[in-house]
């Protein structure tokens, strides 16, 4: 399931409303009101489980998706602002039975209130606790199982499509070395596409499905980038 945000990204409603982005910082776009959503997507997988058809117009749904989800193993996961919201729903809603953030700033408003008992893993790059204050004040609150880490040469978007897009951009626009790396950082391109589907998979396939592998025990000769924080 994924997310269209409203006001943070083009949204077409049902009735053909078009809500587009809104730089205004009164418009519901705080990692509280991500999570908000979020938690109304639960919402709706669980009436999708049951056997419910959520859709507000009451469309078909796609076959086989009634009933087929598990209620019981659903996980979130999020990039920047989204593993921010990721954050505030798992330590708001037990629904999510694990949660991960891609490089998520933890700048939460209301602050971090209790702790998390329930898996979670970040991601980090340039929001790393070295150096951000409030995602070394998270990492302090998960009491569960736990995991921090990060690609070596990663900037903020080298956990996202932005890694594999932009090096198509730079040749169509001429650009040089030095301008694709200041947007993309220094780690290979397909290396980040493919930590970026590897250690998410491997996480939710050991919280969710049960399925242990040995990526997430420590350093990989696959992924040489990829450092293990303690």
């Amino acid at each position: 399931m994924t997310v269209a945000h409203q006001y943070d990204t083009y949204t077409e409603f049902p009735d053909g409303r078009i809500a587009v982005p809104l730089h205004d910082r009164q418009a519901p776009t705080l990692p509280g009101d991500f999570a908000a959503d979020l938690r109304f997507v639960l919402d709706c997988v669980e009436q999708l489980a049951a056997g419910c058809n959520p859709d507000v117009d009451h469309r078909e749904l796609p076959a086989g998706l009634l009933g087929s989800l598990d209620p019981r193993r659903m996980g979130a996961f999020g990039w920047s602002k989204g593993g921010t919201a990721t954050a505030c729903a798992t330590l708001a809603d037990e629904r999510i039975r694990a949660g991960l953030s891609l490089d998520g700033p933890m700048q939460m408003n209301p602050p971090l209130a209790g702790d998390l008992g329930r898996p979670f893993m970040m991601m980090s790059a340039v929001f790393n606790r070295a150096t951000d204050p409030e995602a070394a004040a998270l990492w302090s609150h998960l009491r569960g199982w736990r995991l921090n880490i990060q690609a070596q040469g990663a900037v903020h978007v080298s956990y996202g499509d932005n890694e594999a897009l932009f090096p198509q951009v730079a040749k169509l626009l001429g650009w040089s070395g030095q301008q694709l790396q200041d947007v993309i950082g220094t780690l290979d391109p397909d290396q980040a596409v493919k930590i970026q589907q590897a250690y998410p998979l491997a996480f939710f396939d050991e919280h969710l499905r049960h399925r242990r592998g040995h990526l997430l025990d420590g350093p990989s000769p696959a992924f040489p980038a990829v450092t293990f924080l303690p």
